[in-house]
C-alpha cells in the first residue's frame, strides 16, 4: 500500500451559515491524503495504474465550489465523490480549514478532519 498527500489546496468559496459568508467569501485550505495499492504503478511507470493526483485535486476544486453551511458536508462531498470515481482508493483523511474564521476572535483558521475507508 502507498499513501498519496495533496497538501494546502487553496481555494475561495462560500461556506458558512452566515447570510454574509455566502456573499463575500473565505479562503480555505484543504489537505488530502489517500491510501492505495501503488504497487503496480511503481513498476508499470504507467499512470493508468496509479491514482491521479491531478483528478483528486479537481474533485476538491469542484466540489469546494458549490456552497454548504457547514464544512463536514463539503467534506463528506469530496470523500464520496472521492470513493465513486477512484475505486483505488481504501482510505482518506480529509481536512478543510477556514481560513481567518469570522467567529469574533483571532483565529487563524478553523479545521475539520474526517477519516473513512471504503466499506
Amino acid at each position: 500500500m502507498g499513501i498519496i498527500r495533496l497538501k494546502n489546496i487553496r481555494t475561495f468559496s462560500y461556506h458558512g451559515c452566515l447570510v454574509e459568508e455566502s456573499k463575500i467569501g473565505s479562503d480555505y485550505r484543504v489537505d488530502l491524503e489517500i491510501k492505495a495499492d501503488l504497487r503496480k504503478s511503481a513498476i508499470s511507470d504507467e499512470l493508468a495504474d496509479t491514482v491521479d493526483y491531478v483528478h483528486l485535486n479537481k474533485i476538491v476544486v469542484e466540489e469546494m465550489a458549490i456552497r454548504s453551511k457547514l464544512l463536514e458536508h463539503v467534506a463528506k462531498r469530496i470523500i464520496a465523490r472521492v470513493f465513486n470515481e477512484i475505486p483505488q482508493v481504501s482510505r482518506i483523511v480529509l481536512e478543510v480549514s477556514k481560513i481567518n474564521p469570522p467567529i469574533g476572535g483571532d483565529v487563524e483558521q478553523v479545521t475539520i478532519v474526517m477519516e473513512e475507508y471504503r466499506a
